[in-house]
């Protein structure tokens, strides 16, 4: 059955982050696989992984954070969407002009909720020297313009915003994981 095999991205929030929290990728793609995950490949150290799986994505998301949590010792929220939302996604960037001229200041966050609403009126006000916010479907894209450290749209604020934990990724890994789920288009 075939057709019952869907293509997943799920992306890790808050591992690898200065020593803290450490998630070996080889190990994550050994558990992916111990849950029946296929075609399981990883993408640098920040926790993003691509497979095929039976089910739905919230179901493959419950799966992995109770994985993790028994082999690490520790949660981690995990946020999966379909293959296909994400070359979605990678089709519908709201700021094309930031992809071109400062890729990895772009970026696209996701939460584990759908977004509250009233979140991109929250994250407007919060943007600052020249930071842009839009809200399309369940993906909220940020360019930060200058530095994403100096910015007070930090993940916290994220998080309340949107009204549930979110993780973001920068363009250039957008990208790359919508080639990745989607290796012959």
């Amino acid at each position: 059955m075939r057709g019952a095999h869907r293509g997943m991205v799920a992306v890790l929030r808050g591992i690898n982050v200065g020593g803290h929290r450490k998630v070996p990728m080889a190990e994550l793609r050994e558990l992916a696989e111990a849950e029946g995950f296929r075609d399981v490949a990883t993408y640098i150290q920040s926790g993003n992984l691509v497979f095929t799986a039976d089910g739905s994505a919230a179901t493959a998301e419950a799966s992995l954070e109770r994985a993790i949590a028994a082999h690490f010792g520790f949660a981690v929220d995990v946020v999966v969407r379909t293959a296909d939302d994400w070359a979605r996604y990678a089709a519908g960037n709201p700021f094309q002009d930031a992809a071109d001229t400062r890729p990895n200041h772009l970026l696209l966050a996701l939460s584990k909720q759908p977004p509250s609403s009233g979140a991109e009126a929250a994250l407007r006000g919060q943007a600052s020297a020249g930071e842009r916010v839009a809200l399309l479907g369940d993906a909220f894209w940020i360019d930060y313009v200058g530095s994403v450290a100096r910015s007070k749209l930090t993940p916290a604020v994220l998080n309340k915003a949107l009204g549930s934990p979110a993780t973001a990724r920068n363009w250039t890994t957008v990208l790359k994981l919508a080639e990745m789920a989607h290796p012959t288009r």
